[in-house]
């Protein structure tokens, strides 16, 4: 995979707009960076957390009740820490702040319960090709995904939307070949490639539990999007 930024991002809904970004702008401490409007009635609020986005999705109408994703945590390395500081956002999503180089953590680790651990170690190795750095630790750049327990994840079907964090993005040079590439490998597709404007071309595939990854080819990033 030709990573077109070395840090994976992070996906959140919520309904409570004003109280998730006194959270992580004050709490956490992440600079803000600019508000999106994605459709649907949400509001993308972006944070930087170390070359890696928080993307804070603020949805104007209730989010469906739906199984929570398999993302049980956050951390997010800090200079300066003596020792881990463990958060949780006000609707109850957990993040930790760790020192930098804690447990390998240098970006962000995004922690995971999964149904079947070797499921999800031959899809991060083979279909994502991310690195595998350690049992049940994967890297993308210099970002980590991490099996942190074992347990029941409740299918979702497509549904990406819903409280909590939902997703994470990778970003790449050509989003078609990268899919059409993950799909080969044994990953699930959920959708077709879209266009956002003149901004990202996108889609999503499906890791082993149904957690959704966003393909982004973004512009910004990787100059014009080709037709």
């Amino acid at each position: 995979m030709k990573l077109a930024k070395p840090h994976l991002d992070v996906g959140l809904f919520s309904n409570r707009r004003d109280e998730q970004l006194a959270f992580w702008q004050q709490a956490v401490g992440l600079p803000y960076d600019h508000m999106g409007k994605v459709g649907g009635g949400v509001q993308q609020h972006r944070h930087h957390m170390n070359g890696s986005i928080l993307k804070m999705n603020h949805a104007r109408d209730p989010l469906p009740a739906v199984a929570p994703s398999g993302i049980v945590g956050l951390q997010i390395a800090r200079e300066g820490l003596a020792a881990p500081q463990a958060l949780a956002d006000p609707d109850g999503n957990r993040v930790t702040l760790v020192p930098k180089g804690h447990d390998g953590v240098e970006g962000i680790a995004i922690l995971l319960r999964v149904n079947d651990p070797r499921a999800h170690d031959r899809f991060w190795t083979e279909a994502m090709q991310y690195e595998r750095v350690g049992e049940g630790r994967y890297r993308c750049g210099d970002s980590l995904v991490v099996i942190a327990e074992q347990g029941k994840v409740e299918p979702r079907g497509t549904q990406w939307r819903g409280p909590g964090y939902r997703y994470t993005t990778v970003q790449v040079f050509d989003c078609i070949r990268e899919v059409a590439g993950i799909v080969a490998r044994g990953g699930t597709p959920s959708g077709d490639v879209r266009v956002l404007g003149e901004t990202v071309r996108y889609a999503f595939v499906c890791d082993p539990d149904g957690n959704h990854i966003e393909v982004s080819q973004r512009a910004s990033l990787t100059g014009p999007l080709s037709s």
